[in-house]
């Protein structure tokens, strides 16, 4: 099959590798469309030894997967072959503490598409588990859509309903318009708050409005917290952090009203991922700070009606449907901050 083989940093190369074989408890999908994600993008700075792809074989990466199941373990009951499904990229092997009481995101023993087994980025992907580790992809949604929800949308919807409780007519900032903070605005909009999105780029910022963005504010222009302050009469109830950056974090900190919420969704490469925190600011205007990290499968059919009624749309995001071979250009453009929107390969 072809797939996308990461050789060493920033060389990423088409080649031709062996289908891989499923197990019993595995299944294998014919890849119909993958999202390009930043977090691909940091492995391909990376490149191949970092030690985060923890697999043999060829190094393909690629988690934000739809596809067709084609084959399927013995002991598979869930799936069969035709079924249309999404792997959520925060599988989990069933054993551990958190699988055991209902986080099974947070896995100790994680399979995740790209890190923990072959990629994506390849004409099939064999699926470890896949009782537990796919989800079903509603008929009346397309593959674009099914990728295009990536982690992102993913990720953003469990933390804004699951982790933050987002709730009706509630003020929301989103710090960081990219494919995080684009699906954040949806999200935040379709669950009845007032959206305020918040970005340097005039072409992120336009697609925020196109989202759900009630307001926009590119902060090359003016003092984006004075702005929220003044907007909000004193300040956000919730304040989505999309990118994870010291100025992003402590703007948002700064954006919010006493007893307001950070959600911290981004994270940074820089200085290992520290940030500086005005933990004072947090301790005396009770700020609460929350994390969170992709979505527990089961959770999936919760997100499914809102897309079959149009409530959320992923696709609206997909600036460019491209080739396996394009991937490469896709990642130079992140580097120079030059890309737009989502990316999605629909075609190998």
């Amino acid at each position: 099959m072809k797939a996308l083989v990461l050789e060493g940093p920033h060389e990423l190369n088409l080649r031709d590798i062996d289908v891989p074989k499923p197990g019993v408890e595995d299944a294998l999908i014919k890849v119909e469309a993958i999202g390009v994600c930043r977090s691909d993008h940091h492995f391909w700075e990376w490149g191949p030894d970092s030690g985060m792809m923890n697999f043999d074989g060829p190094k393909v990466m690629g988690h934000e997967i739809s596809g067709t199941v084609v084959e399927t373990g013995k002991d598979v009951t869930n799936f069969k072959v035709g079924d249309r499904v999404v792997i959520p990229f925060s599988g989990s092997d069933g054993t551990c503490k958190y699988c055991n009481s209902g986080q099974p995101h947070l896995c100790e023993n994680s399979y995740i598409p790209g890190v923990s087994y072959i990629g994506g980025y390849a004409e099939y992907v064999c699926v470890p588990k896949a009782n537990r580790n796919l989800a079903h992809l509603p008929d009346e949604l397309s593959f674009l859509n099914g990728a295009a929800l990536g982690c992102r949308f993913i990720t953003a919807f469990h933390g804004l309903v699951d982790r933050a409780a987002i709730t009706i007519g509630e003020n929301v900032v989103v710090f960081g318009c990219g494919g995080v903070g684009l699906s954040a605005i949806n999200i935040s909009k379709a669950a009845g708050a007032n959206v305020i999105a918040v970005d340097i780029n005039p072409e992120n910022l336009k697609l925020a409005k196109v989202m759900g963005a009630d307001t926009i504010i590119n902060s090359n222009d003016v003092g984006a917290v004075a702005e929220i302050q003044k907007l909000t009469s004193g300040g956000a109830d919730l304040a989505v952090d999309a990118l994870g950056l010291e100025v992003t974090v402590n703007n948002c900190i700064a954006s919010l009203k006493k007893g307001g919420r950070l959600l911290q969704i981004g994270i940074t490469t820089k200085n290992g991922g520290n940030v500086s925190v005005p933990m004072t600011s947090v301790v005396m205007r009770e700020i609460s700070v929350i994390g969170t990290l992709g979505m527990p499968p089961f959770r999936y059919e919760s997100i499914w009606p809102m897309l079959s009624a149009g409530k959320l749309d992923p696709s609206k995001m997909v600036t460019g449907e491209i080739s396996i071979s394009q991937v490469n250009d896709v990642f130079k453009e992140m580097s120079n901050n030059t890309v737009k929107g989502t990316n999605v390969v629909t075609s190998f």
